[in-house]
């Protein structure tokens, strides 16, 4: 029999999507964050999904200020603006936008951009906020998932066979391998 080691747990369910959230001040001006914190709770009625954020993130504050966030999923080869972002706060006054040569384009229906070179955008409105020990859940209703055309299928359906994202696994970033069965 394998022994097992024991340890403290940190990241215990893996993988997760690594994504940038963008929210917005009160004058509009955007901020990315880069999360690995991304869940869904609720995948049909209504479709809900997690975020979880520190308190001492910027991005915590423009979400729970204005109530809306935009959640875009990179591919793996963003991986440099993924830590880039991820490396600069926003409450210094730097846009991210400009400096990773991002292109906001304008959400339907909330005030944060979603990201152009991201290939699924969601936009959402918070409907939940939960204090979560070192971190806080933002529950947000996704009122418009944006998919680029080339990513879906002939029935207009995301492919998820052509988005190449960019998992979070424990304290680093991979691709993932080939489709190996289905859920039915």
């Amino acid at each position: 029999m394998i022994g097992k080691r024991e340890r403290k747990p940190r990241r215990p369910i893996y993988p997760t999507p690594a994504g940038l959230i963008v929210s917005v001040d009160a004058k509009g001006k955007p901020n990315i964050i880069t999360l690995g914190e991304i869940f869904n709770l609720s995948v049909k009625n209504p479709v809900w999904v997690g975020i979880a954020v520190r308190a001492a993130n910027y991005s915590h504050q423009l979400i729970k200020e204005q109530g809306e966030f935009t959640v875009n999923l990179p591919t793996a080869s963003m991986l440099s603006e993924v830590q880039g972002i991820g490396r600069c706060s926003g409450r210094d006054g730097i846009d991210k936008f400009a400096r990773f040569n991002l292109t906001p384009l304008p959400s339907k229906f909330i005030k944060p951009p979603i990201i152009a070179q991201c290939p699924v955008n969601l936009e959402c409105h918070v409907v939940g906020f939960h204090h979560a020990g070192d971190h806080d859940l933002f529950i947000g209703e996704v009122l418009l998932e944006h998919v680029d055309e080339d990513k879906s299928n002939a029935d207009g359906e995301r492919d998820e066979s052509k988005l190449d994202p960019l998992i979070w696994l424990g304290s680093g970033f991979y691709r993932l391998g080939e489709k190996i069965g289905e859920h039915r």
